[in-house]
């Protein structure tokens, strides 16, 4: 079953092999590290994915979109133990160096997945299966002809909405303000979230101190980030999964 709104897509639809914005090549990673537990590519999920088989240990299950080089998702996965954190990133380069990240630091509760955002959330997730979702600096795609090629789009938003728990938290951080404000207007059209939260920047306490490479970049240049949070109401999703 698929939702009108939103057609079937599947992980070769020519839609999603889009060549994401030209980014520096990444490191590659230690080739003395397995990856094979910490780095999965979505060709090899099934049609309908539990996240929590990804892990060793049951455990609420946040997911980043984008996860570049991995900076978020390792901090995190050290520093919330009780948590699992599962990545998506396009990108097979920033994939593998994201997963010779997790695998050197020897995280059991993270996994990246090298593949697009929007299939997994509208295709291979179930219902209400993940405790919060990460999108930080997601490219803007600055071209009128590319808009649709945005992550934080209607349907994305609408499925982000469909797999969140009740009380499950977007966090999404940008240093565009136009795509910030049409992406809280599209989150606010799925009727699912709560309006949503301005969240204050902290200082960074070291380096690294900072959410994603990004958000450093961005930070020490002086320029502007538009960070909000919004959280899941109990309102029926309305939409099942696009298969």
């Amino acid at each position: 079953m698929h939702s009108p709104e939103f057609p079937p897509l599947g992980p070769n639809d020519p839609w999603l092999l889009q060549t994401p914005m030209p980014r520096r090549p990444p490191k590659k990673p230690d080739p003395s590290l397995d990856l094979s537990a910490h780095l999965l590519s979505m060709t090899a999920l099934p049609d309908l994915l539990d996240p929590q088989s990804l892990f060793p240990a049951r455990a609420p299950i946040e997911m980043e979109v984008g996860s570049g080089k991995g900076l978020f998702l390792s901090t995190a996965a050290a520093a919330r133990p009780d948590l699992n954190f599962l990545g998506i990133e396009i990108s097979s380069g920033y994939a593998r160096l994201c997963g010779g990240k997790l695998a050197a630091q020897r995280a059991t509760n993270a996994r990246i997945i090298q593949g697009d955002a929007t299939y997994l959330a509208r295709s291979l997730l179930p219902d209400a299966c993940l405790a919060g979702i990460h999108v930080y600096f997601p490219d803007p795609w600055w071209k009128a002809r590319h808009r649709k090629r945005r992550v934080l789009s209607d349907p994305f938003l609408a499925h982000a909405g469909r797999v969140l728990i009740p009380g499950g938290r977007l966090h999404i951080w940008t240093d565009v303000e136009e795509y910030f404000h049409e992406a809280l207007a599209a989150a606010q059209g799925t009727s699912l979230f709560s309006a949503a939260h301005d969240v204050e920047a902290r200082p960074a306490e070291h380096d690294l101190d900072y959410q994603t490479h990004f958000e450093r970049r961005t930070r020490l240049a002086g320029a502007p980030v538009w960070r909000a949070l919004l959280e899941r109401t109990t309102a029926p999703a309305g939409y099942t999964r696009v298969f």
